[in-house]
């Protein structure tokens, strides 16, 4: 049999197996949405509260989709408006409101989840659903409201832009590193293709890049993007494990199959929604 042709679409099949994805088709969505979010950013930035919401919701759907075939009846309605009410009322009300919609969240999930069978129906299981449904709650909408809380602050526009670039200078970092390197595995009984050369590779990137954020966007210090770039590193990274942990848990690989090459909405918002509030934080506490 000829080889002819075969050992570049080997070493490309091999990339892709060790990433863990089809990288055309990765780096085209990821490309597509960039260029929406800045737009969106650039000239519409309270857009971006909408953008969020959506996203939030296929989120939500997608998650409570997966625990409930993994047979955790998580109350889908009320964390769907719940988490939409957790976002939308940060916009007049700052903080307030987002703790407001979440703490009501849960409180409506409670409710629903103990009345849901009825009033003459004894609850099956309303501690471990409850508790899975805070933990939805709080891990969606309630983090993702901090990225709108941003953007809403002074340089609100340029506050997301060091988020997202900063964590897609840790994810690229991570990736290169990775692929080429990556020969000690970090956490192998959770995560089997992230290795330290990675995290090595994540750190490098998303430190320098958050470098030149923070100090040509925003015009601050470049001990903050340093302070910035390896607290997004350590939180993106976890939240990259948390998710990786929940679908070990329930058996699948991918939370949805939206994005090509990425999977899920959820599956891309996993570094993200932990790395938003993080970044909050800091621009809060240093800015």
């Amino acid at each position: 049999m000829s080889t002819e042709g075969s050992a570049p679409q080997g070493a490309a099949a091999a990339v892709n197996a060790k990433a863990g994805r089809n990288l055309p088709a990765a780096i085209a969505v990821g490309v597509g949405l960039g260029a929406m979010l800045v737009v969106a950013l650039l000239y519409v930035p309270n857009l971006f509260f909408a953008i969020v919401a959506a996203a939030m919701a296929v989120a939500t759907w997608e998650v409570t989709k997966r625990l409930r075939e993994g047979g955790i009846a998580v109350p889908f309605i009320p964390l769907l408006l719940g988490g939409q009410a957790t976002i939308w009322l940060g916009w007049p009300y700052g903080t307030t409101g987002v703790l407001g919609g979440f703490a009501g969240t849960v409180l409506a999930c409670m409710v629903w989840r103990l009345l849901q069978g009825g009033l003459k129906a004894t609850p099956q299981n309303f501690l471990r659903d409850t508790g899975v449904a805070v933990f939805v709650a709080a891990w969606i909408p309630l983090l993702a409201s901090f990225a709108t809380l941003m953007v809403r602050q002074e340089d609100g526009p340029g506050r997301i832009f060091c988020l997202i670039i900063g964590v897609v200078c840790s994810d690229v970092g991570g990736y290169a590193a990775g692929v080429l390197f990556g020969k000690h595995p970090m956490v192998p009984a959770i995560s089997p293709k992230k290795s330290w050369e990675g995290f090595a590779g994540s750190m490098v990137f998303c430190v320098i890049g958050s470098i030149l954020t923070v100090t040509l966007i925003l015009d601050a210090e470049a001990v903050v993007g340093v302070v910035l770039g390896v607290v997004l590193v350590l939180v993106a990274t976890t939240g990259d494990l948390i998710e990786s942990q929940v679908k070990r848990e329930l058996g699948i690989k991918d939370m949805g199959t939206l994005l090509p090459g990425h999977g899920g909405i959820m599956d891309r918002l996993d570094s993200l929604l932990p790395s938003a509030f993080v970044t909050w934080l800091v621009f809060t506490a240093l800015l």
